[in-house]
């Protein structure tokens, strides 16, 4: 039998995009390639989500494509409450910049609680908190029927960022585990 908290849980269905995969690489450094970064974060973050009784669907687990468009549809279908995109920044010049950026449709609503709640977490684990951007041309964000949001865990081209990204992986997928189930469990 389970306690009211925990049926509550399991109510919460949480859609996990790795982004890219296949043969769209993402950002590439030094031969260190974003899809990759993400598909092993994203892993990661599920089976916590899951050991806290979280339903978890992902868009993908193994090195394959599907476009943005197919992603969205999916977390669409299997009526998600909340959409996750893993991904790694990256910019013109290698160690330019650096920090954790949070990508929604709006700056407003659950979406946002969600972003804020994510960086804030990974702001704990020492990275740079870029703050909430909105970006209403991506289509997991403006497709998705949820709220949703597309996290930048970190420039790939920034040393210090794949450090701390290499150093603290396991504290990186909990602090964005916890910021997903801060959203879930303020929304109860």
């Amino acid at each position: 039998m389970y306690t009211d908290m925990q049926e509550v849980f399991f109510l919460a269905l949480v859609v996990l995009d790795a982004g890219h995969g296949g043969a769209n690489p993402g950002a590439v450094y030094n031969g260190r390639q974003e899809k990759d970064d993400a598909l092993a974060l994203t892993l990661a973050i599920g089976s916590i989500l899951e050991q806290n009784g979280i339903d978890v669907y992902y868009t993908r687990t193994t090195d394959i494509y599907e476009t943005p468009y197919q992603k969205a549809t999916e977390g669409n279908e299997v009526g998600a409450d909340y959409f996750v995109s893993i991904h790694r920044n990256s910019s013109p010049y290698a160690n330019q910049y650096s920090g954790v950026e949070s990508l929604v449709y709006n700056r407003y609503g659950e979406a946002a609680r969600l972003a804020y709640n994510i960086n804030a977490q990974l702001e704990e684990i020492g990275f740079i908190n870029l703050g909430i951007s909105e970006r209403p041309n991506l289509v997991v964000l403006n497709s998705t029927q949820m709220p949703a949001v597309l996290v930048e865990v970190g420039f790939i081209n920034t040393d210090a960022d794949n450090v701390l990204f290499d150093e603290r992986f396991y504290d990186i997928a909990q602090a964005i585990a916890d910021g997903i189930m801060q959203t879930i469990w303020g929304r109860m």
